[in-house]
């Protein structure tokens, strides 16, 4: 089936073999340049998109690709057991609904086969696709998106950049269960947006709270199955490729930060890294900073623990907060080894196994929140999704 869909590469144009050591990307991949590499065992596949037919103010976003490419594979393999596969490039579609369905049976077909998927290249709105994906699966799951903007435009009939997320919000048969909106800016973000999107107890992290504290998110991520990546959530001076770039966002390490947490993800199934702009760009500094946020969510993957809290177990230790004010018995497990946290919150009226406990990230200040009688806002937010 990924034949079908996907279209060779020009390794020649890429990079010499023969001036790259064995243990550099480009000579330890499968590549697809004449037939679509076989997957079987792979870990991640790269997927090169070349639409941008959805890109506002953004045009030049489908030459991306390659150009990443060229210098991902350029780095050094983060782990020598790491199998990653190169698909090649989907070209655009007759319209761009033809792409999204494309990438979705082309992510989905990656799924099954337990393989994740990186995503380069195209507008913001092949994350539609990307979410297309995993209709067939039959389970809720979580999506968090960085980027500048908050793209919901409501009441237009053409998915672009700029409204993609509605869609996304609003598709049917619905299978969202938590969106995360991270690193936008209040100058760039409706006031009227956000009070939705609060009220459906989405979590919302605006730049300036992020950069507070970057590593408060990584729970966040530790319970995120699809990011989306807008390489506008980037400062202008470090991502200079994009035509929405803006003097504020997040910094080049910030980001690489965020892509790594995103690989260590047990539960994160698929990453897509899109609007980086060759046109706009500087000295290609744009599309190395791209090529490095994939290598560092590669480095992420290949240190995932799949650490899961359990009776017994002596990596972890669970503690109880009786919360006397509040009539609630909060339960906390920690990981002693790795210090990382994760709370119980318990099933609402409406679910069908009322006795079930939902394990989800949290943080140590969660915990010690509790500790105050104090119910942590990510308790609260998910109490009410499952109530």
């Amino acid at each position: 089936m990924l034949d079908e869909f996907l279209n060779p590469l020009n390794v020649a144009e890429l990079f010499d073999r023969n001036a790259l050591s064995p243990d550099q990307i480009g000579n330890c991949i499968a590549i697809h340049e004449t037939v679509v590499p076989d997957i079987t065992g792979a870990h991640i596949a790269i997927i090169g998109i070349k639409d941008d037919r959805g890109s506002i103010r953004n045009k030049g976003c489908a030459k991306a690709p390659d150009l990443i490419r060229k210098h991902l594979y350029q780095m050094y393999l983060p782990h020598k057991h790491l199998r990653i596969v190169d698909l090649g490039n989907l070209e655009k579609g007759a319209k761009p609904r033809d792409t999204y369905v494309a990438l979705s049976k082309i992510v989905n077909e990656l799924f099954l086969n337990k393989v994740v998927p990186i995503i380069i290249g195209g507008s913001h709105d092949i994350s539609y696709g990307q979410y297309g994906g995993y209709q067939e699966f039959g389970k809720m799951i979580n999506v968090a998106v960085v980027d500048s903007h908050i793209d919901i435009r409501e009441n237009e009939d053409v998915i672009n950049g700029d409204n993609f997320q509605i869609n996304l919000l609003t598709h049917q048969p619905n299978f969202l269960f938590n969106y995360s909106q991270l690193a936008y800016q209040m100058h760039y973000a409706s006031p009227m947006t956000i009070d939705t999107l609060d009220k459906l107890h989405f979590d919302m992290y605006r730049l300036g709270k992020l950069k507070e504290d970057i590593h408060k998110i990584e729970p966040l991520m530790r319970d995120t199955d699809m990011m989306s990546f807008d390489i506008s959530a980037i400062r202008y001076s470090d991502a200079p490729g994009n035509g929405n770039a803006s003097p504020n966002g997040l910094t080049g390490e910030d980001a690489c930060q965020i892509a790594r947490y995103a690989g260590l993800s047990d539960r994160l199934t698929s990453f897509g890294l899109y609007e980086v702009n060759p046109a706009l760009d500087n000295r290609n500094q744009t599309v190395m900073l791209a090529s490095q946020m994939v290598w560092y969510f590669m480095e992420g993957f290949a240190n995932r623990k799949k650490l899961i809290p359990k009776d017994n177990d002596a990596d972890f230790t669970r503690f109880v907060v009786h919360m006397v004010d509040h009539k609630y018995e909060l339960v906390f497990w920690k990981n002693v080894k790795h210090d990382i946290w994760w709370m119980e919150v318990p099933a609402g009226h409406k679910s069908k196994r009322p006795n079930k406990k939902h394990l989800i990230p949290c943080t140590y200040e969660d915990y010690m929140q509790a500790c105050r009688e104090e119910l942590p806002e990510r308790w609260l937010k998910t109490h009410e999704k499952l109530s």
